[in-house]
């Protein structure tokens, strides 16, 4: 075999599916978030608005973030300098785990190098250790989650997307007596809907079952605290595991699980992703508790974001555009071909310097491929009646339109 020439044919393929990713090269702007600098393939280089980032909240620009970074910089220097259990735990990790276990009202907390490593060593340690365990995984859950699941090697069953009676099939089909997990998410990124939590949980209590909440699109972002959506519907007693990132509206890097002090320590103990992992520097986790803690008490940001997200929906609506109305801060513009929706993010950027990454499967199915648009904080009244009026020519047939798909 020609090893090459075989790698070569899987990048083909999927560039004749017109889904293949292309990166775009950003230096984000101190201060100016979602202003940007792009830097093209050919050299050239222009500031931009970003449509599609995760820093909800403006927040990795804030100035208490900033300032923590650089302190715990100076202090400490760059690394950490191994892994958790070899010399990589600082005060700032400790520190960190104290505030998000405040943060949702449990015993414990355990930081991650990320969300998806979290989600994954969470949840393949907690398939190992219970015996005979069976996930029951909504059919929209993240791949970390389903990477975790695999890995535990547990079987896993799949009920339909936010479907409480099948939800409620499978767990009357188990053994009362078996080990359960149910698994879901709060906000899913890529449809931008809530998962019905309380019902969730009434049908946990019932059937016996732990629950397994990622909150990653939500912490920060929900609730008097920024607790997520199980703090803003007073629910989060009713979790047994949280977890979340410090990446999206915390605007920093990491991951973490929150719940009883035995289950993190176990989780701890066991999680081959947590174990083998060098540990984050100094300066992300100061960066991260600063941010926390700011949004423990601050609602500015909060209200902000979901006044700008009603705005931009509202434009939508009134002009007609096809995306997908959920209840989170997340919308969804549905184009519905990879091809297509690559052309319309290359004619944003070109043409109205907004930069906006194509979805496309396998993250979301085929035929359902979109712009994943997220109106933050830190967009002004201005950039979002720009964007708007911007699709709204693009989908009735404005000139650069047409000659793109021509």
């Amino acid at each position: 075999m020609n090893y090459v020439d075989h790698f070569k044919s899987c990048i083909d393929g999927i560039k004749a599916e017109g889904r293949y990713r292309h990166f775009a090269t950003m230096e984000r702007i101190v201060g100016r978030f979602p202003k940007a600098n792009y830097y093209a393939p050919n050299g050239e280089c222009k500031e931009v608005t970003i449509w599609c980032s995760n820093d909800y909240l403006g927040m990795g620009q804030h100035p208490k973030v900033i300032q923590a970074a650089k302190d715990a910089l100076d202090l400490c220097g760059a690394g950490a300098g191994g892994t958790r259990n070899i010399s990589g735990t600082t005060r700032y990790h400790v520190q960190l785990e104290e505030s998000v276990a405040d943060l949702h009202n449990k015993e414990a907390g355990l930081v991650f190098s990320s969300g998806y490593v979290a989600n994954e060593g969470a949840l393949s340690a907690l398939g190992k250790l219970l015996p005979d365990c069976v996930f029951i995984s909504d059919a929209m859950n993240h791949a970390s989650m389903i990477h975790g699941m695999k890995s535990a090697k547990a079987e896993t069953i799949v009920y339909r997307h936010n479907d409480m009676e099948h939800l409620e099939e499978i767990l009357k089909s188990i053994d009362p007596a078996r080990p359960k997990i149910i698994a879901f998410e709060s906000v899913y990124s890529m449809d931008g809907d809530i998962a019905p939590i309380e019902e969730t949980c009434d049908l946990a209590d019932k059937y016996n079952a732990m629950t397994y909440l990622d909150e990653v699109h939500a912490v920060g972002l929900y609730g008097p605290r920024g607790g997520g959506v199980a703090e803003e519907r007073g629910l989060m007693g009713r979790i047994d595991i949280i977890e979340g990132t410090f990446g999206k509206a915390y605007g920093c890097m990491g991951g973490f699980i929150t719940g009883q002090r035995d289950i993190i320590d176990a989780i701890r103990s066991f999680a081959s992703g947590f174990i083998f992992t060098t540990s984050l520097p100094p300066s992300v986790l100061a960066a991260s508790l600063a941010s926390v803690e700011h949004l423990k008490t601050s609602s500015v940001e909060r209200e902000k974001a979901h006044a700008n997200a009603a705005l931009f929906k509202e434009l939508l609506e009134a002009a007609g555009m096809p995306f997908m109305r959920g209840d989170s801060h997340i919308v969804p513009l549905v184009v519905g071909e990879p091809t297509c929706c690559r052309e319309v993010t290359d004619m944003l950027m070109k043409h109205y310097n907004i930069y906006v990454q194509p979805i496309n499967y396998p993250t979301v199915p085929r035929g359902t491929e979109r712009l994943r648009l997220t109106a933050t904080a830190a967009h002004s009244e201005e950039d979002i009646r720009f964007m708007a009026d911007v699709l709204t020519q693009m989908w009735s047939g404005h000139q650069v339109w047409s000659e793109a798909v021509a």
